[in-house]
């Protein structure tokens, strides 16, 4: 096996950064699918962990079929090659930078999304989405933060697109999405300015899918993403200290999670 690995350093979980290492080989293909692994007590020398910690590394890779024990002869890496499962980089900087890097995605994602939406909505879908739009003002003019129906808003958008793939993709980074939507709203939430723009940004995404016009559609979800960057980079310190921090916590744990 021409796999090394490097020590590990406090943090986040040993055991978790040991699986993080162990499947980014799997994914490179430097694990092959037959290969064995190093004997436990080898893994621990070579990460600077105990055997205990590697057992439980290992054990969550078998769970997800991507290894296999083989009694008498060790752990060897699931054959036929497995699929492995979309996970993300454990090194994100700060609680910050992943609802950023999020954001991110969102865009790519919702800018197509809008502008499929923009050419293949029907009177019943728009009117679906302009329903989901007036029902999450009510619920932030309620008091709620939104989220739930913020999420709804684009998730009708994107079924709108008609494309099974791409709503399936964003129906599963859901689970990561929803702490950067709480994020970002609990940011917008704290300025009349900042929620006044989202409002806006919104009647715009939903003015271009009624008008048909996919590049107007694609400019505004690309906009709305665009500017949430913005505004969080414009956020007080004391946000990121305290409300920010306290509801990215699960979000950046998320992103380390193998």
């Amino acid at each position: 096996m021409s796999a090394r690995f490097s020590p590990v350093s406090a943090g986040s979980p040993l055991s978790d950064q040991v699986a993080q290492q162990l499947l980014l080989e799997i994914s490179a293909g430097r694990l092959a699918p037959g290969a064995r692994l190093p004997t436990e007590s080898a893994l621990g020398q070579q990460f600077g962990v105990s055997r205990t910690v590697v057992r439980e590394a290992v054990s969550r890779l078998k769970s997800r079929g991507l290894l296999a024990s083989r009694q008498g002869s060790g752990v060897f890496v699931a054959t036929p090659a497995p699929f492995v499962p979309l996970t993300f980089d454990a090194a994100v900087a700060d609680s910050r930078d992943a609802v950023v890097q999020l954001v991110v995605v969102r865009r790519a994602l919702e800018a197509e999304a809008a502008a499929l939406a923009a050419l293949r909505a029907d009177e019943t879908t728009l009117q679906r989405i302009e329903a989901a739009v007036s029902a999450l003002e009510a619920a932030v003019a309620g008091g709620s933060d939104g989220v739930d129906e913020d999420l709804h808003f684009h998730r009708c958008v994107a079924l709108a697109a008609g494309n099974d793939y791409l709503l399936h993709t964003l129906d599963y980074l859901a689970q990561y999405l929803r702490g950067a939507i709480k994020v970002t709203r609990a940011n917008e939430a704290r300025r009349a300015d900042f929620a006044a723009q989202v409002r806006t940004e919104h009647a715009r995404l939903v003015q271009a899918l009624r008008a048909g016009d996919a590049s107007a559609a694609r400019a505004a979800a690309t906009q709305h993403m665009d500017n949430a960057i913005t505004r969080i980079g414009q956020a007080e310190p004391s946000f990121w200290q305290q409300e920010g921090a306290r509801l990215a916590r699960p979000l950046v744990h998320g992103l380390r999670r193998p």
